[in-house]
């Protein structure tokens, strides 16, 4: 494996910032980061079970970017903040060569990967790469109304000082909720729909897969794992 990639371009570079910015305040914790064929998929958790009891959805925000090299192949998972930082620092960079009218302003840009992480258990669920068969979709509205009505419902149901575990299971029981019209697919999706910035004016298409289901619009992905007990029809 490689200790670095190279992105593209700067506009690469600051798509890829802006999508881990926003994972980072849904759940500072780790992104994985697959590469091949000259791209880089990078997944984000918004949601997933932190224990046997918990029947959180798996959620899952993935932003795709293109690589300069076909050939750069690796699966890892880092801190997003310390790839973040590295990001900001290559943004920088950029911008004291623009100010100088340097050329280095320009062209694809490396980033060192940070050092990985090895404890964590959402990395360990890999959404599938093929089979995708597409099935009806929906607004963006559709989804933005779900998003917010649930960021009030949590909202009004949370006190300031509440201890963890009331806020985890009250969270929990907002986001597992399904939205009406929708099959399989939870309010949990359609906030890290929102929050990751996946939605706009096009519509959002969907495909499933055996116990996934992947909404898509043209700035992202959300895919949802669902428990084994929901696969019945």
């Amino acid at each position: 494996m490689g200790s670095s990639f190279t992105l593209a371009d700067t506009p690469t570079l600051d798509d890829l910032q802006v999508f881990l910015a926003r994972a980072a305040r849904i759940e500072e914790g780790s992104v994985r980061l697959i590469a091949g064929s000259g791209v880089l998929a990078a997944y984000a958790a918004v949601f997933y079970p932190q224990g046997l009891l918990d029947e959180s959805p798996t959620v899952l925000g993935l932003r795709t970017v293109a690589l300069t090299d076909p050939a750069e192949e690796f699966d890892v998972v880092v801190p997003i903040r310390s790839l973040l930082t590295r990001l900001e620092n290559a943004q920088s960079v950029r911008r004291a060569a623009a100010a100088a009218g340097s050329s280095d302003a320009e062209g694809p840009v490396t980033i060192t990967l940070p050092m990985e992480v090895n404890t964590v258990t959402w990395s360990a669920i890999s959404p599938p790469r093929g089979g995708w068969r597409p099935i009806d979709g929906t607004a963006s509205s559709v989804l933005d109304r779900a998003a917010r009505a649930g960021i009030a419902e949590v909202a009004a149901a949370v006190p300031d000082a509440v201890g963890e575990q009331i806020v985890r299971r009250v969270r929990s029981e907002v986001w597992s909720r399904g939205i009406d019209g929708l099959e399989h697919v939870p309010a949990g999706a359609a906030f890290a729909a929102l929050s990751l910035g996946f939605l706009g004016d096009d519509d959002v298409r969907m495909f499933e897969t055996g116990p996934w289901t992947r909404l898509t619009t043209t700035r992202g992905h959300v895919l949802v794992k669902r428990k084994a007990w929901t696969l019945a029809r």
